[in-house]
């Protein structure tokens, strides 16, 4: 019967196009990525000298000392929870120009940055997207200089060496014409862990 015919072309369509998205294709992007971008794979993680992760160069996060640079402000904490667990969240504030929360927000981030002698650049300000930015611009970073030498009581000399990692970790635009360079906060960071330790 033509009808039973169609029935069962439908399942068998049906089931291969579940193997082939459910099974194949996730199967295939998992090999590929594990076989030649593995680092990008796993998240980019980068390890502490004592080999414990210290955060993903692709995902940011909050650095809470002034001897770090900060990044951008994210609305969903980075993605981490209140008890600091993953939530696998991304995304804005949703919060129009007009909400009086956001415009009390943007003034004591303004104020604070103020106290530190830091211009209030509006990516200071300002939560990104995805919330889960990893970079802010050149000179969002070299506003930063003097606070983070200050609190780790760096030199003259020390602080040119900050200059210069800033731009190690810059990354260009990408494909050299789409967006801005951008410095990773969480590997300069890191650059200046490691040099306080090579110090002491």
């Amino acid at each position: 019967m033509p009808m039973l015919k169609d029935i069962f072309k439908a399942i068998r369509v049906t089931i291969f196009l579940w193997l082939l998205t459910a099974f194949i294709y996730p199967l295939f992007i998992l090999v590929v990525g594990q076989v030649f971008f593995p680092e990008q794979a796993n998240g980019n993680i980068k390890q502490n000298i004592h080999e414990k992760n210290y955060g993903s160069t692709l995902i940011g996060q909050k650095f809470v000392s002034e001897k770090y640079f900060q990044g951008r402000p994210s609305a969903v904490r980075y993605s981490i929870g209140r008890r600091g667990r993953p939530t696998g969240v991304s995304g804005a504030s949703n919060l129009a120009p007009s909400d009086p929360s956001l415009q009390q927000r943007v003034l004591e981030e303004a104020e604070l940055l103020r106290e530190e002698n830091i211009p209030p650049l509006a990516e200071l300000i300002y939560t990104s997207g995805s919330g889960l930015d990893p970079h802010i611009s050149v000179e969002a970073a070299e506003a930063q200089i003097d606070r983070v030498a200050s609190a780790r009581n760096l030199q003259e000399q020390e602080k040119r060496e900050i200059e210069r990692s800033i731009k190690e970790y810059t990354d260009g635009r990408f494909l050299g014409i789409f967006g801005e360079p951008g410095v990773n906060i969480l590997q300069l960071n890191y650059e200046l862990d490691l040099k306080d330790i090579n110090r002491n």
